[in-house]
């Protein structure tokens, strides 16, 4: 690494990013239900000083720059953690809040048939490892995060997907040995799961519901009472690789010797160059009600609290929040602008108001929007850089981050620090693919999009 390379955007300009500037700015969460359980008096987190020096420096300050932090620190390194915002900004602090299995888009053959039946098991169980190790973080922090829900339930949106529902029942009962639950609509109802829209479901055991800024804040809590240096509103603006990197921010430079990128949907295409055309990030879309009333809850005959994902191919994922507040998440969206913003955020309504017909006049109170990411390969990456020795990536959970942000961000503090000591499945580590069309490479998701709505409506 003796010589100097360098993944830069000219200082002041814009990064390589394949969305609107908006979607990286503040208004897309200007509404979010989570932000109001941000501390009035939290900690404030400095901006990079002139120089510093450690031995690990990880970019970004979510699910999986921290857990990667708290890793090394247990193993007494010296760590620094940079954020272009302040934890809980990105999508670790606006999502559904569901901790469950899953992080690829890719059924059970299909990974089989990809990468082998050996590495596809040991992904599986990578999978449960996840949920495990979220709930061994929860624990040892004694993190109180709102928890709730056993397991989650995957509805079926028509007649005809009740197949497909059992059908992922009986893969979730193969991967993991675990029974599932097959309620048809009568029993639905019985467990207060009452809506025209769902035909059956299952109920799938492993997993749970949180809030998710107050698990991102307590991660942050608890890196910075552990010695960890996290310098916010800190964007790197270039990596020079020469005897180790030397990350520069607009007020200072962070020299290290092994460096971690954990900015996931908010990468950029050329800071490093290595993530060029690598990862497509997709807007999710959640609305948050104001409380529910008993009698709104008797009327509808919705009152079960657990997270339900439904079978469509632009999911919608909900959950009755503590407070009685019905949280609602949907896929679909592609642009980022006020005006798109208007446009889905009445879109959620509608289907809100098709599945909760009852809750016609419950107001909207909250909506917001962010980043997941995907990979080409459709499975997560957790895994060294290319071309930058002692660098090393881990993102692209596929909207289920909450579980596998946490796990590969410990994947990759293992690799760094050269031990194995985790659950790893082989795909993960595979160089991601470049998508077709390159930077252009947004303009695949409306016609993808487009096909999704027609199989769904089928």
């Amino acid at each position: 690494m003796g010589q100097s390379k360098l993944h830069k955007n000219p200082v002041g300009a814009a990064m390589k990013r394949i969305y609107e500037p908006m979607a990286y700015g503040d208004q897309p969460i200007k509404n979010c239900y989570w932000r109001g359980f941000m501390p009035d008096n939290g900690r404030l987190y400095p901006t990079v000083p002139d120089e510093i020096s450690c031995d690990f420096a990880i970019v970004g300050a979510g699910y999986t720059g921290l857990s990667a932090a708290l890793r090394l620190a247990k193993h007494g390194a010296d760590v620094v953690v940079i954020d272009a915002n302040t934890p809980g900004w990105g999508a670790s602090g606006r999502n559904g809040g569901l901790v469950s299995v899953g992080g690829s888009k890719l059924s059970d053959k299909q990974i089989s048939a990809e990468f082998g039946h050996e590495d596809a098991q040991a992904y599986f169980a990578t999978e449960r490892a996840a949920v495990e190790f979220v709930e061994g973080i929860i624990a040892a922090l004694s993190l109180e995060v709102d928890r709730h829900s056993q397991g989650y339930t995957f509805a079926a949106h028509s007649k005809k997907s009740i197949s497909s529902v059992k059908s992922y029942g009986a893969q979730y009962k193969s991967r993991y040995g675990l029974d599932c639950e097959f309620l048809d609509k009568s029993a639905m109802i019985e467990q207060g799961m009452c809506s025209e829209e769902f035909h059956g479901a299952v109920n799938l055991p492993i997993g749970f519901a949180l809030n998710p800024m107050k698990f991102i804040l307590g991660l942050a809590d608890a890196a910075s009472s552990a010695g960890i240096r996290i310098f916010a509103n800190s964007a790197v603006e270039s990596i020079e690789c020469k005897n180790g990197y030397s990350l520069r921010t607009a007020s200072g430079i962070v020299r290290t010797k092994k460096l971690l990128m954990a900015t996931n949907g908010y990468s950029s295409d050329d800071v490093p160059n290595g993530f060029a055309s690598r990862f497509m990030p997709v807007q999710s879309n959640i609305i948050v009600t104001r409380p529910l009333t008993d009698d709104e809850l008797k009327a509808q005959g919705w009152w079960s609290e657990q997270m339900v994902v439904d079978s469509r191919n632009l999911l919608h994922y909900f959950r009755l929040l503590p407070d009685k507040r019905m949280l609602f998440g949907l896929r679909g969206s592609v642009k980022a602008s006020g005006q798109n913003m208007a446009k889905t955020e009445q879109i959620a309504r509608a289907d809100f108001n098709r599945l909760f017909p009852k809750w016609l006049s419950v107001e909207t109170s909250y909506f917001w929007s962010g980043l997941i990411c995907m990979s080409r390969d459709l499975v997560p990456f957790a895994g060294p850089i290319k071309g930058m020795d002692g660098a090393y990536a881990a993102m692209a959970y596929h909207g289920n981050g909450v579980s596998m942000a946490p796990y590969c961000g410990a994947l990759m503090a293992d690799m760094a620090l050269g031990k194995q000591g985790m659950l790893n499945a082989q795909l993960m580590q595979k160089q991601m693919r470049k998508f077709e069309l390159g930077p252009l490479r947004r303009n695949l998701l409306p016609p993808a999009f487009a096909w999704y709505k027609l199989l769904d409506r089928i």
